[in-house]
């Protein structure tokens, strides 16, 4: 099921959608989807489709990725976050920023969470997942390398392209994480290159702090990043979820 939220004559729903039509929910998703109102594609604005507390990233957490990096596979996961301030939907422009030498994208699965989740058991991280989307990790790579943290650099706005929607049904065995620059295949690689898994995932952050419902998580890149330009159309594609695609402008 595709869930995402909404605009309809002025006010902010969730609701499931498929192929031209729409169903409104009574309310978030995370208990119930109680259905309002069914409408067409037309009648709506498609939103952003999560509203997160926080954004929680894990850096460097394919073992190809490492691999280019010439890095050595982390003990543990390395975690940061972005502000909610830098979510994009699908379509949404990537604004290049003024003094950015350079401005790299990186395709990531993300989840939602879907209840409050404090130290999880790794056996019970799937109970606290409402599904799973694509998120593009927009990075200003030179500062990154001038700044001791990466909270710069990671979190201009426009900086987390997110969507096109929340699948909540996926099969998640070898599942395949793509990256295109301008319709060219630039990353191309599987879950099951993870060095930290999922679940194990999920267990160590909620051991840092508290997952609200709705927060994101977004779980690192495979090897193949590079560089955006302005004009440059950036996509994410996850089987099973579909094409998270963004253009890049200037400030």
């Amino acid at each position: 099921m595709k869930i995402t939220r909404v605009s309809y004559e002025g006010r902010a729903y969730w609701a499931k959608i498929e192929e031209s039509s729409v169903t409104l929910l009574k309310e978030p998703p995370f208990d119930n989807i109680d259905p309002l109102k069914d409408l067409s594609l037309t009648d709506i604005k498609l939103l952003i489709p999560a509203e997160p507390q926080k954004i929680v990233l894990v850096g460097l957490n394919y073992r190809d990725h490492a691999g280019e990096l010439d890095m050595e596979i982390p003990d543990e996961p390395i975690i940061f976050f972005k502000p909610p301030s830098s979510l994009i939907k699908d379509g949404d422009s990537i604004v290049y920023p003024i003094g950015v030498k350079r401005l790299d994208y990186e395709a990531e699965l993300a989840v939602v969470i879907k209840r409050e989740a404090k130290d999880i058991k790794e056996s019970e991280a799937a109970d606290y997942i409402l599904g799973y989307s694509c998120l593009n990790d927009v990075t200003a790579r030179d500062i990154q390398k001038r700044d001791i943290q990466w909270s710069r650099a990671k979190s201009f706005d426009s900086f987390a392209p997110f969507g096109p929607w929340i699948e909540t049904e996926l099969e998640l065995d070898s599942l395949r994480v793509k990256s295109y620059l301008n319709s060219e295949l630039r990353q191309d690689s599987t879950i099951s290159d993870f060095i930290f898994p999922l679940p194990e995932l999920l267990s160590f952050i909620s051991s840092v702090m508290t997952l609200k419902p709705g927060d994101i998580v977004s779980t690192g890149t495979p090897s193949g990043v590079g560089s955006m330009e302005i004009g440059d159309n950036v996509s994410v594609e996850i089987d099973g979820i579909g094409r998270l695609s963004n253009t890049v402008i200037s400030c």
